[in-house]
């Protein structure tokens, strides 16, 4: 699967788009943007980009009036099949954000529903009583996403709205040649639906990725042959800015052996899950870190850690925003320009090291050192090794552990290394050493 070996790059595409925060029917391409960005996104060493919500809307995205039309604050179907077009040219795979729990208020087929009540031929999309109220006094209740009456839950038991979502995935897959699709809310979905929607993805383009959202518990009822390539990590989306904020690096690698360890009881070994450590849902990383120094720290673990990588648009340079009540939009900005800074550089380098590197893509994890403040750890996949070492600390750390071998050349610097006699670690620094193999010493 081709997503097990790329680089992510997360755009919310209207908020990164500028477009107005609720839909005034008026058109414009905005979504042409995204062209101007492309050299920025290859430097980074992206090669796949997940589009949040790009459908006819409400409001936020998440709301959909239309499976089948781009929204059009961002413009035409036209416009993002030049986009997909000229991503695809430049070696960039494009998955989709697939908001297939509930619509939004504005859904065509709901909206027949609130005209013509019990004669509607769309009543039993959704759940419905029409003896009862809600929010909008629309007298009638319906079921709406997690108590939400602006999103409207959807009947993934009714066969003609299976059969609507499935015709509308193929066509964006026909058309506009997909890649892939991030479920909104996967927790929440039918899981017979999720069944549905794979076997049609397979079909419709065998490479065809699909991961999807979860918080918490077993990710395996999702991932599996049947279902889902790939869930959202959140344990370790945790783990990681709370290890360095609390100066407790226990907390990432515990929640890493308990997922991917060399035991045989650990939970996720051989899988894939999409990590990151901010998205549009949650306070940008710079926002939440304690210490500045540590946010080069963060990216290197993330691209060395078991898992997909992805970087929200924006936090590649150190962008701020922080989660404000119910509202989400200092999450979401336009920025005029990508900025290039001493971050993006060390992100470039930690993305070009993991593509290049089948240990970092598909290698196992052995911890070999844990402090407080210090963490190293092994990935090994086909006689490939890659040690990472991190060191949170303001001071230099004289590491002693059993590397197995003499030398190695460190991925991100190019410069050897000798583990004779220990190894030092720079202040605030992380390693990705390449042992040698036994040509190599010679």
């Amino acid at each position: 699967m081709w997503a097990f070996e790329s680089v992510f790059y997360q755009i919310y595409p209207l908020g990164f788009c500028g477009a107005p925060p609720v839909n005034d029917s008026t058109l414009s391409p905005r979504i042409l943007k995204v062209l101007d960005w492309i050299p920025h996104i290859q430097r980074l060493g992206a090669n796949a980009i997940y589009f949040s919500p790009v459908w006819e809307s409400d409001s936020h995205g998440y709301d959909t009036r239309d499976y089948g039309r781009l929204d059009v604050r961002l413009g035409t179907n036209e416009d993002f099949a030049v986009v997909c077009q000229k991503l695809h040219e430049s070696g960039i795979r494009i998955v989709l954000d697939g908001v297939f729990n509930h619509v939004g208020r504005g859904f065509w087929a709901f909206q027949d529903v609130l005209r013509n009540r019990e004669k509607s031929a769309y009543r039993d999309w959704f759940c419905i009583d029409f003896h009862g109220n809600n929010g909008y006094n629309d007298g009638l209740w319906y079921e709406g996403w997690e108590g939400h009456f602006e999103l409207v839950k959807l009947n993934l038991r009714n066969e003609a709205v299976i059969h609507h979502i499935l015709e509308a995935v193929g066509r964006w897959i026909q058309e506009f040649h997909i890649d892939g699709l991030r479920l909104d809310v996967a927790y929440s979905l039918d899981r017979d639906f999720i069944k549905r929607l794979r076997k049609f993805c397979d079909e419709q383009k065998g490479d065809f990725f699909l991961v999807g959202e979860m918080l918490h518990g077993d990710y395996n009822q999702l991932v599996n042959d049947e279902m889902l390539h790939s869930v959202t990590n959140y344990e370790c989306y945790k783990g990681l800015y709370s290890s360095f904020n609390s100066m407790n690096l226990f907390e990432i690698a515990h929640s890493l052996l308990r997922q991917f360890g060399p035991e045989n009881w650990t939970l996720y070994k051989g899988k894939h899950l999409f990590n990151f450590v901010d998205n549009h849902d949650v306070s940008r990383i710079a926002s939440i870190l304690r210490q500045k120094e540590h946010l080069p720290l963060i990216y290197g673990l993330l691209f060395s850690m078991p898992g997909i990588p992805c970087v929200y648009y924006g936090s590649e340079w150190g962008a701020v925003g922080e989660k404000q009540g119910h509202s989400d939009a200092a999450l979401r900005p336009s920025f005029e320009e990508a900025l290039e800074t001493d971050l993006t550089e060390r992100i470039g380098a930690y993305a070009k090291a993991h593509r290049g590197s089948r240990a970092l893509c598909y290698g196992d994890f052995t911890k070999l050192l844990l402090t407080n403040e210090q963490l190293i750890f092994q990935r090994e996949f086909d006689r490939e090794r890659i040690i990472v070492a991190v060191n949170a600390a303001p001071t230099a750390y004289q590491a002693h552990f059993d590397a197995r071998a003499g030398r190695a050349v460190d991925i991100l610097t190019d410069a050897v290394h000798d583990f004779g006699g220990g190894s030092e670690l720079a202040p605030y620094s992380i390693r990705y050493w390449k042992i040698f193999d036994k040509n190599d010493e010679q």
